[in-house]
């Protein structure tokens, strides 16, 4: 399973940013999707982090496209299709559906969001959803 080869991977390591880098790799190298990347809380946006993938915008507002909705409203957001998004940003016109899984602090706000995406409409479902919502809980207690 990958959550439990992920769990092993990132065991007693403490910097965010390696496991972020060595969880990408994973999922994306299991799941073959499109795009698997990690955006970082920096102020009032979010700044593109370790992924795996073609080039990504950097920079996404507080509440803006899925990545900043999620981040604003708090929760893992599952787009079937991209096109019926409103607001949605195109890093890549290749892309076509997502899924954004927002990373919590141990206090409970939110540090990153953990983006994927594919190259076919509605790849991702509910059991997607909680299994990355499982492996973006392994990141919480990380600084």
């Amino acid at each position: 399973m990958i959550t439990e080869q992920i769990r092993a991977l990132i065991e007693g390591e403490t910097d965010k940013v390696a496991v972020m880098a060595n969880v990408c790799a994973v999922i994306h190298e299991t799941m073959g999707f499109w795009w698997t990347g990690f955006y970082r809380v920096k102020g009032d946006e979010l700044v593109l982090g370790p992924f795996q993938g073609p080039v990504a915008c950097m920079h996404i507002g507080y509440g803006k496209g899925v990545c900043g909705t999620a981040w604003k409203e708090q929760h893992t957001i599952v787009v079937p299709d991209v096109e019926q998004f409103p607001g949605h940003i195109a890093c890549s016109s290749l892309s076509r559906s997502e899924i954004v899984v927002p990373v919590f602090t141990q206090d409970g706000s939110v540090s990153a969001v953990l983006d994927i995406d594919s190259k076919e409409l509605a790849t991702f479902d509910t059991i997607d959803k909680e299994y990355l919502e499982e492996i973006c809980k392994l990141l919480s207690p990380l600084k």
